[in-house]
């Protein structure tokens, strides 16, 4: 993915849709940085608070409008999760292959184009059932593993998260998996939890303990 070409392909589609108003141009290009961020990847998960903050867009009513407005003119791919504790997934549309790119059949008025949709090669959907059901190798997690734990913890605990989730199925309860990457981030957060260690010295109450001095 080229992100200046990208990029400038987005910015020429909106100069010619006069259905868009600089709140849709503002909400577009702070999913792009998550998308950016993302390194391009599809679907990309977003958090709606965030996405606002990075907008500037202060009502939920006017975002929720603006991004099924991009959904439903082919801008972008919208996949609300209706879930507090779960981000909604969006995935973006490439607009400079143009090998993916078709016309939108409906017209203004005047029968004038009002856009072009690009034609994905994969749904949010298709991006859902093939991340459930690739399963990530035991190097690959001992590689995840290594990139943040040091050496001596990663392989262990890279072992232990590959051996509990296998057992399991690659489940969550009932619940796939759908992304392995983000339940080891959790995984080594908890490994690096140190428990609180007593001083046993403290506890060692002694025969010679004069109990007449005060506190």
């Amino acid at each position: 993915m080229n992100y200046i070409r990208q990029l400038t392909a987005a910015m020429e589609r909106f100069a010619s849709d006069n259905r868009l108003n600089p709140t849709h141009v503002s909400l577009y290009l702070a999913l792009f940085q998550y998308w950016n961020l993302a390194r391009f990847k599809n679907p990309v998960s977003i958090s709606r608070d965030e996405i606002m903050r990075l907008s500037k867009i202060g009502s939920k009513v006017t975002y929720h409008r603006c991004i099924k407005d991009l959904h439903n003119w082919s801008y972008l791919e919208y996949d609300p999760s209706h879930n507090p504790f779960k981000g909604s997934q969006v995935y973006m549309f490439n607009f400079c292959t143009s090998s993916e790119q078709a016309e939108i059949h409906s017209r203004s008025k005047n029968g004038q184009v009002v856009g072009q949709a690009v034609v994905p090669s994969k749904t949010i959907e298709t991006f859902k059932n093939d991340k459930q059901n690739k399963r990530p190798s035991l190097q690959e997690i001992k590689d995840f593993f290594e990139m943040i734990l040091d050496t001596e913890l990663a392989e262990v605990e890279a072992e232990k998260f590959y051996n509990y989730y296998s057992a399991t199925g690659w489940k969550i309860g009932k619940s796939h998996l759908e992304d392995w990457e983000a339940a080891a981030r959790n995984w080594i957060i908890k490994a690096n939890e140190t428990p609180l260690v007593q001083n046993r010295d403290n506890l060692n109450a002694t025969t010679d303990k004069n109990y007449d001095q005060p506190l």
